[in-house]
């Protein structure tokens, strides 16, 4: 039987998370416009998008034969006409009607990428109209749950098509930042803080990490400090399973580190770590190194599903999460092994990741240029199949991400490669090889919300862990 989970009191957020109020509301506050942010500067930035442009003229390997990829592809064709509308509903129950939004978002990205390389003015046009007919058409997402995702998912999606035509003339850059702001990122905030009124470790961490891009997504491009801070504090020490070190739970002494829905099974696996690759790679991008964050802490994690999505043996400690309502029904479900394997299953996700820790750092990563190989040339939307987890990446990561070694000299060890400003970030010491004690343990008490700094509070919630190695103990703040 279905359970409509009860919506948390004021009191209870504010004892959850332990902070003074719960007044502050994501999707009313003023943006912040306190600092320059990079433009473009999303997945791809003005130097990316030359290189990409270099590259295809000078015919070099591998890059044109990404752009092969693109360019065979149906949606970036140029006669490719939008079908926006009111509503978008995604989930059981409802009149479902999200694949019009996804493909759409599919052809404005790679119609405006394909102008970026070729320089073809009618792909960004196509783009253009793309773009400005959904953001005056659509006013809301609606549907099951699953909503969240559509949110989360094509809320990166629009932005990242839109960072690439904001300057286009004809760009309706007001009415995309409206449709962002209101429509997508508003509900991916109100998860973020809420979590759909369940315990915080109902869902599994690709809910979180697709909620975290359209928020981080949608502050770059809407110039607002104060949701990319939001976002990245989330990343780092957020409650729910997207947050780094309870996605990548537990470091061991060969340096793999688990991924959590490895539990659960491939394709969310690899849709997760395509997703906290998106987040790490727009940070990056503003001088925010989220790839470095907590000893490479996410470089573990990935190397760990690469090896196993290779059909490699891993470990896997065994947990027990919470689920259910707040308040309401509960229940828990236990992960006690990885899941089988299909070598043969892809996503575009591996070109970005790979290129940015031996390429951009110099550092080993055997399994990722294994499996990024494997996977090479890259396409995107519409080269996976018809259904929607085929559309969950933009793709093109060997057209996109593929980059030539930078010199030791020339790298910033503080922010990765790049000599380009960074963000602090506080910095964590990374948890002893081989122990647990990186997952918050059972207990509101425990949980740290969406950021107790901008007054939001979490949900009550959290994983009760069964560790080979004792149980868990909360992460230091």
């Amino acid at each position: 039987m279905h359970v409509t989970p009860q919506p948390l009191s004021r009191r209870s957020l504010i004892k959850a998370a332990g902070v003074a109020s719960a007044t502050t509301a994501l999707a009313t506050t003023p943006a912040a416009a306190d600092a320059a942010f990079t433009h473009p500067g999303l997945l791809h930035t003005r130097t990316d998008l030359d290189r990409m442009a270099a590259k295809v003229r000078a015919g070099a390997a591998p890059w044109s034969a990404g752009y092969a990829k693109l360019t065979a592809n149906r949606h970036a064709q140029s006669g490719w006409r939008p079908d926006p509308r009111t509503t978008v509903y995604r989930g059981a129950g409802s009149p479902q009607n999200y694949a019009i939004l996804y493909n759409d978002l599919h052809a404005a990205y790679q119609n405006a990428l394909r102008h970026h390389v070729s320089g073809e003015g009618a792909h960004a046009d196509t783009a253009v109209a793309i773009l400005n007919g959904w953001s005056r058409t659509l006013t809301s997402l609606a549907g099951s749950a699953d909503r969240f995702l559509a949110a989360g998912l094509y809320g990166y999606q629009f932005a990242n098509a839109a960072e690439l035509v904001r300057d286009h003339p004809d760009f309706d850059l007001p009415a995309a930042k409206r449709v962002l702001l209101n429509v997508f990122s508003a509900l991916s905030e109100s998860f973020l803080a809420r979590h759909n009124n369940a315990v915080v470790t109902n869902y599994w961490p690709n809910w979180d990490l697709c909620a975290l891009a359209c928020v981080l997504a949608t502050g770059i491009f809407c110039d607002d400090r104060r949701r990319v801070d939001q976002a990245v504090a989330y990343f780092e020490h957020g409650s729910g399973l997207g947050s780094v070190r309870h996605a990548i739970p537990v470091v061991h002494d060969d340096g793999l580190a688990e991924w959590l829905e490895a539990g659960r099974d491939q394709g969310h696996a690899l849709l997760g770590v395509g997703l906290m690759g998106t987040v790490c790679e727009m940070a990056w991008n503003q001088g925010i190194d989220l790839y470095g964050y907590d000893d490479n802490r996410f470089l573990k994690g990935a190397q760990y599903v690469a090896r196993w999505s290779l059909g490699e043996s891993v470990p896997y400690t065994p947990n027990t999460r919470r689920k259910g309502a707040v308040g309401g029904w509960s229940g828990s479900e236990t992960a006690t092994a990885a899941a089988v394997v299909d070598p043969a299953m892809t996503r575009p996700i591996w070109a970005m990741i790979a290129n940015h820790y031996t390429e951009r750092r110099g550092l080993s990563a055997s399994y990722l240029t294994r499996i990024a190989a494997k996977a090479a040339p890259e396409g995107g939307g519409g080269d996976y199949g018809p259904d929607s987890g085929g559309y969950d990446q933009l793709g093109f990561g060997t057209l996109a991400f593929t980059r030539d070694r930078t010199p030791r000299s020339s790298q910033n060890p503080a922010a990765g490669s790049d000599p380009r400003p960074r963000t602090a970030r506080s910095q964590t010491a990374s948890p002893a090889s081989g122990t647990s004690t990186d997952l918050a343990a059972t207990g509101s008490a425990d949980v740290l919300g969406w950021t107790a700094a901008a007054g939001v509070t979490a949900v009550a919630g959290g994983l009760l862990l069964l560790r080979r190695r004792g149980r868990a103990r909360p992460p230091a703040r």
